[in-house]
């Protein structure tokens, strides 16, 4: 598979001064030049320059003009959605999904295949047959416009073969496997890597359309739960990449004793919980059928272990808030929140301040969104904590 790179302006990171332009857009919508030499501190003089060479590369558009009392009317810019484009990879245990996302984080197309399993050679294999359907489907002159590849993958795979009721050998290959590497040599674009659940929060972060506080804790609903911690408007991912790795946080058991949040908070509980009818989880999210008995434990078996994750995590934290997204039909999403809120009432937060509970914008898709959001971060924005 062959498509020219971008530009020469482009082959590169951005300018400073160019990601900071293109990030405070991206967070605060469209904005004219005099407004963005207000909130950086920068002249009008570099402001329209950097400004018009960013039109010029097809990154910025000009929207209509406003008009005040007084004066000339201003110009806002915003972003050109196909000033540039991303694949987002997520390798689930039960879905593997490749979104193509454009400059403004919105997706052009999305492809699917469903395991029982998830092997590299499948992933690879689906991965470079996903890219060579979405990308040529955009058309000679923008397909030269797409500007990396982001995977979001869980961590030591091969550890989730029991839970996955295969043998330890089918899973063993993940163990010497480098897909991110393979993919980078098979395909002309760079390969970035990221823990799918992180990769998730993001895209609340890059993509999502919700006023988020500088400081909270993210979680995933998938075939296991997963999270991401957000400290001063940055995802900090830890040493290890194992930051907000909620899947591994201890949580009540409700009688004396404590087990992961995985146990209780996954969807993969669901699944078992309903036997041979589980596998209907994975196929959509338009018609799951899940007996009320059944789901009603798992709300409030769900619900208690994440507030009791919530509450460790400001009292170490100090977060402001917990964003629940999800695979979930959005009812079921909202719902979890609230009892997670009223879950929350119940524990002894003395001395620390009680996170608030907020629903996440970006949706089912936040992996493979989330996936292609990391290139996009990396080559067209700076940090929240860089902006000033």
């Amino acid at each position: 598979m062959q498509h020219a790179m971008l530009g020469a302006n482009h082959t590169g990171m951005r300018a400073r001064n160019e990601r900071l332009v293109l990030s405070l857009i991206r967070r605060n919508g469209a904005l004219p030049k005099s407004e963005i030499a207000r909130m950086t501190g920068l002249s009008a003089q570099t402001v329209s320059v950097i400004m018009r060479a960013l039109e010029e590369d097809g990154l910025l558009l000009k929207c209509d003009p406003v008009r005040g009392r007084v004066g000339q009317p201003s110009v806002p810019m915003d972003l050109a959605p196909d000033g540039a484009f991303f694949l987002g990879l997520k390798v689930g245990r039960r879905r593997t999904e490749m979104a193509l996302v454009d400059f403004t984080g919105a997706a052009r197309g999305h492809k699917v295949t469903r395991h029982d399993y998830p092997t590299p050679d499948a992933t690879v294999e689906f991965a470079i047959r996903a890219a060579g359907d979405l990308v040529p489907a955009l058309g000679d002159e923008l397909a030269g416009r797409v500007a990396g590849m982001g995977i979001g993958l869980p961590y030591q795979m091969w550890e989730w073969a029991p839970a996955l009721h295969v043998s330890r050998d089918a899973m063993a290959d993940w163990r010497q496997r480098d897909i991110q590497a393979e993919l980078a040599e098979a395909l002309p674009w760079p390969v970035l890597l990221e823990n799918d659940a992180s990769a998730a929060c993001n895209a609340e972060l890059v993509l999502g359309k919700g006023d988020l506080p500088e400081n909270f804790l993210y979680a995933f609903i998938g075939f296991y739960i997963g999270g991401g911690l957000v400290l001063n408007g940055c995802l900090h991912p830890g040493p290890t990449g194992n930051a907000g790795a909620l899947a591994s946080m201890p949580v009540p058991d409700g009688q004396g004793g404590a087990r992961q949040l995985m146990r209780v908070a996954s969807l993969s509980v669901l699944e078992e919980r309903l036997g041979g009818e589980g596998g209907h989880l994975w196929e959509g999210l338009e018609n799951w059928n899940i007996p009320p008995d059944v789901l009603e434990t798992w709300i409030g078996e769900a619900a208690q272990g994440l507030a009791h994750a919530a509450a460790s995590a400001s009292a170490l934290c100090d977060v402001d808030a917990l964003v629940i997204d999800g695979w979930l039909p959005a009812g079921l999403r909202d719902r979890l929140a609230q009892e997670v809120g009223r879950a929350m009432e119940g524990i002894d937060m003395s001395g620390i301040r009680r996170p608030e509970v907020r629903i996440g914008t970006v949706g089912p898709l936040a992996r493979s969104l989330g996936a292609a959001s990391l290139p996009l971060a990396e080559r067209f924005m700076l940090d929240n904590g860089q902006y000033y």
